[in-house]
């Protein structure tokens, strides 16, 4: 029997190096794959969509917040991955009672890198994680990184919704080089009016959850005359796995009009 605790303080126990895993969480999801457990992953819900060819043969059980618990009854996992911001708590308290459940909480780099040497350590791909660390680390190091002014982030629309402090979001807008003005924590609603009253360079509109797209950009024109206003990949803000690996070259070739070498 081998203990492992997750993100959030808690023990589980594996008598084995698990052999049918279950995800819930789209970055974690992508991670595994990344790490070489094609032949382990047997679930996963309909937003994982990395990588591509890889999940669409994979048992879907449902959406991160509407997860269908017969069919994980049905694949028999004997680890199930989840995360404390992107799965409900109810059905991470009634899969435990049946399976181990390891639970992420990442809000910050240091986080993140926990996250996957922890996921590595629990599917026996250690040093497979270890050599992502590093290379992240590395890729980030490297960073020419400039300030690019004050922002917001909106991720999603009816209501406006926006990422503030104590998020993911908020440390990869403060290492590409912004400030977010948002003070609340999480994702407050906002109002139009409220922002034109701060002193805005960056609209950013993510393309998740929220996919937002050109028309959104025209729209917010009217209301932000002088800032400047960006689609964004989302997945490059709020992944947390191997998409890191991709993160710095995106900032550099979005951002700071450069190509970075490493």
């Amino acid at each position: 029997m081998n203990q492992f605790k997750d993100q959030l303080g808690r023990l589980i126990t594996l008598s084995k190096k698990p052999k049918r895993i279950i995800s819930l969480v789209p970055s974690q999801t992508e991670l595994l794959f990344y790490l070489g457990l094609d032949c382990e992953v047997v679930g996963v819900t309909k937003f994982c969509v990395h990588p591509r060819e890889k999940v669409a043969s994979i048992q879907k059980i449902g959406g991160t917040k509407n997860i269908k618990l017969s069919a994980i009854e049905n694949l028999s996992p004997d680890l199930i991955i989840a995360n404390k911001e992107e799965n409900r708590k109810e059905d991470i308290a009634f899969l435990e009672k049946k399976y181990p459940v390891w639970v992420s909480d990442v809000k910050s780099l240091p986080d993140a890198f926990q996250m996957i040497e922890s996921l590595g350590e629990l599917t026996g791909r250690k040093n497979k994680a270890l050599e992502l660390t590093d290379k992240i680390k590395k890729k980030k190091s490297s960073l020419k990184r400039k300030t690019l002014g004050k922002a917001v982030y909106f991720i999603w629309k009816k209501p406006w919704m926006v990422a503030g402090k104590d998020t993911f979001i908020n440390t990869m807008l403060e290492v590409a080089g912004f400030e977010n003005v948002i003070e609340q924590e999480r994702y407050p609603e906002v109002k139009l009016s409220d922002l034109k009253t701060l002193d805005i360079d960056y609209i950013l509109l993510s393309s998740e959850p929220y996919p937002f797209k050109g028309k959104h950009v025209e729209e917010l024109k009217d209301h932000f005359p002088i800032s400047k206003i960006k689609l964004v990949n989302g997945e490059f803000f709020s992944w947390y796995g191997n998409r890191l690996l991709g993160v710095f070259d995106y900032f550099c070739a979005e951002f700071y009009n450069y190509h970075q070498v490493i």
